[in-house]
């Protein structure tokens, strides 16, 4: 009843929202409290997963292998707490400030259904439903403002995004036509006697599908000119929740369905990881904007999950699972806190960029501590030295981000100060990014248990 109940909440209350002008505050504010609820419902689950184990529903009492099978396992319950907990900063960050669009407030509800049903769904067409959903909530969002730049935004995210969506459908059926099966462990389990060619072309598929969403390079030509062109809340919502459904992807796909390909293509996925460190590092530093830096940056910091799912193993998808959360939630904050003005923004997006550049207290050097540990476990040298480039450069931009934005005066400024409650939210968001990075006990054991959960789903 809870794993249903945790998408029906998200999906009655967004189609109800999405009907109503979002621009009145009391719409907006309902949204926050469904997003709160929602939230809610995930805590009591996970806390229920991580108590009890796996949770399984068929829908509408069918059979399974009929109705669609929900299933959370540690690893879904992660991901769906971190994409409904940006949303609901990005939500309330909005409502705070004033919403500018009547369907606002409904589609980040609705794009909350779509992430949280494609995490918890042990169906791989139930995903691409879920996916899509998803998807079309955030190719509306996008557009958010209706300004010039917002327009080439969305357009350019909905092109390319939709070109992921057609290679993730095709690898869809390609792993239906060789194993006969769509749920998830049944994929899992007949793929190991399917031609090594034909499950190495899908899984090729796949990767490609998701490195799109998370604009890994060499496919991230999309994600400047978006995240750049999206107002902050918008950016913060792409980068923070939807880019997550690549992260989980190439996690759940790589690690759970197909690890034989995962592991044969390591050393692969590390040069690409490689090569997403250094070029996004490289080209943040070289930006003028605060918006452009922070969009290159974000083509950096994925680089670094990459890297870990490449060498792979319980201490490499580990760092993974966790770098995934950190990096996450950093996007989030600075996004936000580049579109705050007042006090204590400063020291909330200070926080932020200490944690991208893995500068304790702050978490993200709770997430680099895990990849340093990642290279001396696979006994790479140049993997230790590109690790400790990439801090480098990440130091390097963000300071310049920080002089910019906070030290020099803002020609485009006008003077005024956010409203209270978004100051306030933001500097929520901070002070849990660096809760995170001084007890970061509860974080590592969430990474654990979520790997152990592919794992034991890996050798069933």
């Amino acid at each position: 009843m809870l794993l249903s109940t945790v998408l029906l909440v998200p999906w009655v209350s967004g189609a109800v929202l999405v009907a109503l002008d979002g621009r009145r505050r009391v719409v907006a504010w309902l949204a926050v409290a469904s997003l709160v609820v929602t939230l809610t419902a995930l805590g009591v689950l996970a806390a229920d997963v991580f108590d009890g184990g796996d949770r399984q529903v068929v829908t509408g009492g069918w059979p399974a292998g009929v109705g669609i099978v929900l299933r959370a396992d540690a690893l879904g319950v992660v991901f769906a707490l971190l994409s409904v907990l940006v949303l609901l900063a990005a939500a309330a960050h909005e409502a705070a400030g004033g919403v500018r669009s009547r369907t606002f407030p409904g589609l980040v509800v609705l794009l909350g259904a779509g992430l949280t049903g494609l995490f918890v769904t042990a169906d791989v067409f139930s995903f691409y439903v879920f996916f899509e959903l998803a998807m079309t909530a955030s190719y509306a969002l996008s557009a958010y403002g209706g300004k010039r730049r917002q327009l080439r935004a969305a357009l350019v995210f909905t092109a390319v995004n939709l070109l992921g969506s057609f290679v993730f459908l095709l690898s869809v059926a390609g792993a239906y036509r060789v194993t006969g099966a769509l749920a998830m462990d049944q994929v899992a389990a007949r793929v190991l006697g399917v031609n090594p060619n034909a499950a190495g072309l899908i899984a090729a598929g796949f990767f490609i599908a998701f490195s799109v969403k998370l604009g890994l390079f060499p496919f991230h030509f999309w994600l400047p000119t978006v995240y750049a062109g999206a107002r902050p809340s918008v950016a913060a919502i792409l980068s923070g929740a939807v880019a997550n459904i690549g992260a989980y992807g190439l996690l759940r796909f790589g690690a759970d369905l197909f690890p034989e390909q995962l592991r044969l293509a390591g050393v692969a996925l590390v040069v690409l990881g490689a090569a997403s460190i250094v070029y996004g590092g490289v080209l943040a530093v070289a930006r003028g904007d605060a918006a452009e830096t922070l969009a290159y940056s974000a083509i950096g910091q994925v680089g670094y999950v990459l890297v870990a799912l490449g060498v792979g193993g319980p201490v490499g998808l580990v760092a993974a699972v966790l770098y995934s959360v950190i990096n996450s939630l950093n996007k989030a904050l600075l996004f936000l806190a580049s579109g705050v003005r007042g006090a204590a923004v400063a020291a909330a997006f200070a926080v932020g960029a200490l944690s991208v550049a893995g500068v304790p207290p702050a978490a993200g050097f709770v997430g680099k501590l895990e990849l340093f540990r990642t290279g001396i476990v696979a006994g790479s040298v140049a993997l230790v030295v590109l690790l400790l480039v990439g801090s480098a450069l990440s130091l390097v931009y963000m300071f310049q981000v920080y002089q910019r934005r906070f030290w020099r005066p803002d020609p485009q400024a006008t003077g005024a100060t956010s409203p209270l409650p978004q100051r306030l939210f933001t500097a929520a968001l901070a002070l849990l990014v660096l809760a995170a990075g001084l007890w970061p006990e509860p974080l590592l054991v969430l990474s654990d248990r979520a790997v152990d959960a592919l794992l034991a789903a890996d050798t069933e």
